[in-house]
């Protein structure tokens, strides 16, 4: 077994086959397709099983992927480190955040960060919190930002802010600028919320339904919008209520076009986790950005 190996597998793995597994390596389908027998015919196991036109991991190849991962992983960081030494560039830093918090609060931290190093490229994407947690232990950012802490032996997790969640609505709404005693005044309204992720959960948006549900309200009226952007926009256009965090909106209701309903007995914060992979390599400039993160401005 070599690091070839493992690393076609890991690209049939996240390319759920074998034609795109070629395309993103530039090789032929058969020679994927010979790697990963030869692979398999050493372990005496079959790593994938058929579905539909797609391949899955069969339980032999579930136990294999964390183990290629780590190998991966490692070697990447061999190769970053040894380019750091060769160069006084700032070079790269990958982050990924969940989409609510790539609001101007995090552009302020990423514009600062490019000003203390100048020539710095930083390329950002947003993902749900699971997703931030699978791209830091496949190492595919260096960085990640995600609701709640991970508690995955693989990933170094670190609370470095709260986002404090408020009700918004358009201005033009009965009960904008309003202070109300409890939340279950607005359980009739049309709520506007990010989507479930299938067979995985997004905290922000569990966070969201458990308030109703801890003051006995089973079932909310909401559409599922899956950018933030958009929920805004709608809000604004008085299609319905939607939990946003505080931050993100500040400018919107500053200027008017969103407002807030007040209500006493709300208070929800949801921790924000910076995600690192246990004993990855860790450049100046990814030292640079997680100290600023962990100053919680943002």
């Amino acid at each position: 077994m070599d690091s070839e190996a493992l690393a076609t597998f890991l690209m049939v793995h996240r390319q759920g086959g074998v034609s795109a597994a070629a395309t993103a390596l530039s090789r032929t389908q058969s020679a994927i397709s010979r790697r990963l027998a030869l692979l398999e015919e050493e372990l005496g196991a079959v790593l994938f099983e058929r579905v539909g036109r797609g391949l899955r991991l069969s339980q032999a190849g579930e136990a294999l992927l964390p183990h290629a991962e780590k190998v991966a992983a490692a070697l990447g960081d061999a190769v970053a480190a040894v380019q750091a030494a060769k160069s006084d560039a700032a070079g790269t830093v990958h982050i990924a955040a969940v989409g609510t918090l790539a609001s101007s609060g995090l552009a302020a931290v990423l514009a600062r960060l490019r000003t203390s190093l100048p020539g710095l490229d930083i390329r950002l994407q947003t993902a749900t919190s699971a997703e931030v947690s699978e791209k830091v232990r496949a190492s595919d950012i260096a960085v990640g930002l995600r609701y709640y802490e991970d508690p995955s032996p693989d990933l170094l997790c670190k609370v470095v802010h709260h986002e404090q969640l408020v009700v918004a609505c358009a201005p033009s709404h009965p009960l904008a600028g309003k202070r109300l005693k409890s939340l279950v005044r607005l359980s009739k309204e049309r709520w506007l919320a990010f989507p479930q992720p299938p067979r995985r959960t997004e905290p922000h948006a569990e966070a969201i339904f458990s308030q109703f549900l801890v003051r006995g309200v089973e079932q909310v009226d909401w559409s599922a919008v899956d950018s933030l952007t958009a929920q805004k926009r709608l809000v604004e256009a008085g299609f319905g209520l939607a939990f946003l965090q505080q931050s993100g909106i500040a400018e919107e209701v500053a200027r008017g076009s969103l407002a807030l309903i007040h209500v006493a007995d709300l208070d929800v914060r949801v921790p924000v986790a910076c995600v690192v992979r246990r004993s990855a390599f860790l450049s100046r400039a990814t030292h640079a950005l997680l100290a600023e993160l962990e100053r919680g401005e943002f």
